[in-house]
């Protein structure tokens, strides 16, 4: 299944988009549905009726998820284009919750903050129940679906800091979307092309065959230090290409339109808006 959270007119829904168009289901967004259990939208989904896919806004499939997890350097071509060993355990950090951004929702930020601002693709796992101490036998059980994420990052901040938190939680820096894909349509997550372009110039090509640490590793590793809870994200790590080791360094500026796709998910598009105002 294909499920998304979009505005049509003035309500804001869960939905079911089968081709073109969107079968509006009884839950106000995907993280209610997941909460209230996957296995009604079939019933709730027979009784509706379609609305045209491109009369509405699509958001982010998760507008509120407790927790963003986030894994560093979990691609093995990111780890070469740094000169890294990879990590023989997960590197963790977090992005805040208000960081989420929707489906062509502008990217914006102080650019007295920060003045290098990169992108990065991934792939993104929603939780679809409550997971603590799960093993790597068990852990697909505990996922609900696969989206696409741009892990935006101030690279400036994330350099001064010495910690990674601040400057991957501005506000619009979690980019997410278009759909949330249920596993019954990708069984097996580490197949899966994964791309970026930056103004129509391909930056990022990758496949997430190329995981350091696989999805269950990452929900058993997680689990076992804390509970992970219905539409908790795990966002995967990106691949190589990302501007800041571009020679030389790019970084993004208004008016940059930024295209994630991830096979069997979609496409992510945003554009940089004009930057924010100075502080009050």
């Amino acid at each position: 299944m294909r499920l998304l959270t979009f505005r049509y007119q003035h309500d804001v829904m869960a939905g079911l988009q089968e081709g073109d168009k969107v079968l509006p289901l009884p839950w106000p967004d995907v993280h209610a549905l997941i909460q209230s259990g996957m296995d009604q939208v079939a019933e709730a989904a027979a009784a509706a009726h379609p609305i045209p896919l491109d009369d509405v806004q699509l958001l982010a499939p998760i507008l509120k998820p407790g927790k963003i997890v986030a894994v560093g350097l979990n691609y093995l071509d990111h780890c070469l284009e740094q000169g890294l060993t990879p990590p023989a355990e997960p590197t963790l950090f977090t992005k805040f919750s208000t960081a989420v951004n929707h489906p062509h929702g502008p990217i914006r930020w102080d650019p007295e903050l920060t003045s290098k601002v990169d992108y990065e693709a991934e792939l993104a796992v929603v939780i679809g129940k409550r997971a603590y101490r799960v093993s790597e036998d068990d852990a697909y059980a505990y996922v609900a679906g696969y989206t696409c994420l741009n892990d935006v990052t101030a690279r400036d901040l994330q350099r001064r800091d010495k910690q990674w938190v601040r400057g991957k939680s501005l506000d619009t820096f979690a980019p997410m979307g278009p759909v949330m894909v249920t596993p019954d349509e990708i069984p097996d997550p580490h197949t899966l092309d994964i791309r970026c372009w930056v103004n129509g110039e391909l930056r990022q090509e990758s496949n997430t065959r190329q995981l350091i640490h696989t999805v269950p590793k990452l929900i058993a590793f997680c689990s076992r230090a804390f509970t992970l809870e219905p539409g908790d994200i795990i966002t995967t790590g990106t691949p190589g290409g990302v501007g800041v080791f571009r020679d030389p360094p790019t970084f993004l500026k208004p008016g940059d339109e930024i295209v994630v796709e991830i096979q069997s998910i979609g496409r992510l598009h945003n554009v940089v808006g004009p930057y924010l105002p100075q502080a009050l």
